[in-house]
């Protein structure tokens, strides 16, 4: 059975929640775990420990899969936080020892919302920390209120792997649940596909064979709220899964 290690989410002390106020605790999301989990496969979500038990924990996975979450912390790119966007720094350190791990390795890589974030400061990029602040023409790509109801067109770029997998797709549209976003792009990054509004919603690392190491700033996982209006999830998992 191959084991995907999946990054957590944190939820951290907070006297006022009935259950567990007093601890920190790490998650997965539910539609996360239902998306990955197939005959032969399983999810392993990796908890947040000491480093050289880390390490051990590492070892056993095939592939790895970032989930989406909090933000970065601007700090963890070199950036001063504006308004409230403080992010989770702590987080992002936990993230990035797992990502660090995966590509040093060679292991498969999935960043999913956060995590492409996440990876594309790997690779020494930086975001834009509040989209509807900081890029007047963009549109809307959050609402708190409708969730993962909301969509947009996605554009592939010509000759890339995305537009060859999904050739089949004459309209495609994404799931859109982001504030934040790629602003300059990292190292050794490919783009494989933009918004409409021509933010930078897909890549794969060109240091590893084409859909090994990759990101997406869509939620494949939320796909089943919009069925057909939005791309097919399982392709993008069908490619991750033949480099486990």
């Amino acid at each position: 059975m191959k084991k995907i290690g999946i990054s957590a989410c944190f939820m951290y002390p907070d006297v006022e929640r009935t259950v567990f106020g007093h601890k920190r605790l790490n998650y997965i999301e539910n539609d996360m775990s239902v998306y990955l989990t197939r005959k032969g496969i399983l999810p392993v979500l990796i908890p947040d420990v000491l480093p050289e038990i880390l390490a051990d924990i590492l070892d056993e996975m095939d592939g790895f899969v970032l989930q989406g979450g909090a933000d970065i912390a601007p700090q963890t790119y070199g950036a001063q936080a504006i308004g409230h966007w403080e992010g989770d720094g702590y987080r992002d350190q936990y993230e990035l020892k797992i990502m660090d791990y995966a590509i040093r390795h060679s292991k498969p890589l999935l960043g999913i919302c956060r995590g492409f974030q996440l990876m594309n400061v790997y690779f020494g990029g930086s975001l834009y920390q509040d989209i509807a602040t900081e890029i007047s023409n963009a549109h809307q790509h959050r609402s708190a209120e409708l969730y993962d109801t909301i969509c947009h067109p996605i554009e592939w770029v010509k000759g890339s792997l995305f537009e060859s997998l999904y050739s089949h797709e004459k309209n495609p549209h994404v799931n859109t649940v982001h504030h934040q976003a790629v602003k300059e792009l990292g190292r050794d990054l490919n783009v494989y596909a933009h918004s409409d509004d021509g933010l930078i919603e897909a890549f794969g690392y060109s240091g590893a064979p084409e859909g090994k190491v990759m990101g997406v700033q869509w939620h494949p996982e939320f796909s089943h709220t919009l069925g057909d209006k939005v791309i097919d999830a399982d392709i993008l998992l069908d490619l991750f899964i033949q480099h486990l």
